[in-house]
């Protein structure tokens, strides 16, 4: 009997061993047991989970150091000295940008209680980047907008440099809540020794959002873990529990987002690095951004964006100081993200950077930042700096790729239309489209099939003087262009916008040219690629032009609507 027993038991011990337990990465079909390297890659999250607990306190950690309210009554008034001498040569007419001083990331971006919000980095006593904090605006409808009662001026120990960027998310209850990271120089007064940054949370006072209570330091920095950079939360909920990311530069200096979960939206907890940029020269994943989407079949993406910093200029790629970008993938809760594409720019043009998106019923809506990272920057001299883009919703098109259109409510916008209809442009022609035109936008289709010219397109921002800035189609290299070689003011250099290879067989092209008093934002196929650039005018008229270059232009159909005032001038 006993020696039936031991053979039976070394007999199912064998058929164990054979079935069940898997070595490394050796699979058996329908099994529920893990691999041996599933099981350690498990242990090691699970471990690490349980040594990164020691900075996320039980409670927000309130240090309050200036009176809040003191701070921003002295940033009120630094914004409004620069206001009432602000040069408006190429103040927006139709973006969002500060009454004077400095601005930089959209923050806060929601729709609540009947009226859109638009929050931003604002620096209220300079034209440079300095302590951030946080201008308002909002709107019933996106086209008429007013500004508010600045948010957030440092006034913790946690922030006393800078009350950094972050994002708002209405809670379960239909509040809304505010994420942000505070900063402050490690030695007190500069950036020489570094910087320490840590996630913060608030509260809004009131259904307006005119002002807002911090609650505190919700996440410390493990120092030990980041070499510097740890900023920019996003939040957001998938099924039961809510979740944070935000981009950080790990100990070895590389671009990461990690992951927090929490079932209050108080006490968070580190569940595991969410993803890394493959590419080791990226350092930081600034302003990250992370929604689900459905392609044209119904299927779930999720789409990864971030600020790449360190990205290297390759061809037409990552031509600016730092890039703003996506991947499309796969992500379940608790997982880390897993790519199925490249990495995008979101926008090919000259200045574009830290984009935030929302959503709002269903629509994706994204504000980015026009970035002015390149010296010289003539509306410095101006009294303000810097300006949003166009709100654009965001979409899978038929061919799995992210598009970006402006939101449908721009059409608003419009004031009146010349339809210019079909116009054919022989060897090397020019037609004026505008003779002045400060705020338009431009729907053009062109023919390329029955078209010749090695570059046509629009001169825009012509003045008597010769400069301008040219958007253009560039047959020789198959993309859309945006050259400022001639412009007045500011760097020069030219960006392009790939078109795919259906595109390009396709034989037409449209665009859509947003031309405001100082910038431009190029539309491709309907959102399939976008350009946003800076043109600085020089004085006097500002004619548009269409020109054809070593060959003929045909356009099948031009309109040109003047645009209104969002109310912000």
């Amino acid at each position: 009997m006993t020696f039936w027993v031991i053979s039976a038991i070394v007999l199912c011990a064998l058929i164990y061993g054979f079935f069940v337990i898997k070595h490394d990465d050796q699979e058996v079909g329908g099994d529920p047991f893990y691999t041996d390297k599933q099981l350690r890659q498990m242990e090691a999250a699970k471990a690490e989970r349980t040594a990164m607990t020691d900075f996320t306190p039980e409670t927000p950690v309130l240090t309050p150091i200036h009176d809040h309210a003191a701070e921003l009554a002295k940033a009120e008034a630094g914004v409004a000295e620069m206001a009432a001498n602000r040069n408006n040569r190429w103040y927006p007419k139709y973006h969002i940008a500060s009454n004077g001083g400095w601005i930089n990331d959209p923050n806060g971006l929601c729709f609540y209680k009947g009226r859109w919000h638009v929050f931003y980095q604002l620096h209220p006593y300079g034209t440079q980047w300095g302590p951030m904090h946080w201008g308002h605006v909002s709107s019933t409808d996106m086209l008429n907008w007013k500004r508010e009662p600045i948010m957030f001026a440092p006034s913790l120990e946690q922030e006393k440099d800078g009350v950094f960027s972050g994002s708002a998310v209405i809670d379960d209850n239909g509040d809304l809540r505010f994420y942000y990271t505070g900063h402050r120089w490690a030695n007190g007064h500069d950036n020489t020794g570094g910087d320490w940054q840590v996630q913060m949370t608030a509260l809004p006072d009131n259904d307006e959002l005119t002002s807002a209570t911090k609650q505190g330091m919700i996440i410390d920095c493990p120092t030990d873990k980041v070499d510097h950079h740890y900023r920019d939360p996003k939040v957001w909920k998938t099924g039961d529990i809510w979740y944070m990311t935000f981009g950080v530069s790990s100990a070895d200096k590389r671009g990461q987002m990690w992951l927090f979960s929490s079932k209050d939206m108080v006490r968070w907890e580190y569940e595991r690095v969410l993803f890394q940029h493959p590419d080791p020269d990226v350092f930081m994943l600034e302003c990250p951004d992370f929604f689900p989407i459905k392609d044209k079949d119904g299927n779930e993406k999720w789409v990864i964006g971030f600020s790449a910093m360190g990205s290297k200029p390759s061809g037409f790629m990552n031509r600016n100081v730092s890039n703003a970008g996506y991947m499309i993938g796969t992500w379940e809760p608790g997982g880390e993200f897993k790519p199925e594409t490249e990495f995008r720019l979101w926008d090919c043009g000259h200045n574009y950077y830290a984009p935030q998106s929302f959503n709002v019923d269903g629509r994706q809506i994204v504000y980015g930042w026009m970035s002015p990272f390149v010296q010289p920057i003539p509306m410095e001299d101006d009294g303000w700096c810097g300006q949003l883009t166009l709100p654009r919703e965001i979409t899978l098109g038929d061919d799995g790729d992210v598009v970006t259109a402006p939101v449908a409510e721009m059409e608003g916008l419009r004031e009146d239309t010349l339809d210019h209809g079909s116009i054919t442009l022989d060897m090397d022609g020019e037609q004026i489209i505008a003779d002045d035109a400060e705020a338009v936008e431009i729907e053009m289709t062109i023919d390329l099939a029955a078209s010749t010219a090695e570059r046509a397109g629009l001169k825009i921002h012509a003045t008597e003087d010769g400069a301008y800035t040219y958007v253009a189609y560039d047959g020789q290299i198959g993309r859309v262009v945006v050259d400022r070689q001639a412009m007045a003011n500011g760097d020069r250099g030219y960006r392009a916008a790939p078109l795919t290879d259906a595109e390009l067989a396709s034989g037409k092209l449209d665009l859509r040219v947003f031309v405001d008093r100082g910038s431009v934002e190029v539309y491709v196929n309907g959102g399939h690629q976008v350009l946003s650039s800076y043109s600085y005018a020089s004085e006097g008229p500002r004619a548009i032009k269409l020109v054809a270059e070593s060959g003929s232009l045909k356009v099948d159909s031009l309109k040109l609507h003047h645009m209104k005032s969002i109310g912000l001038e």
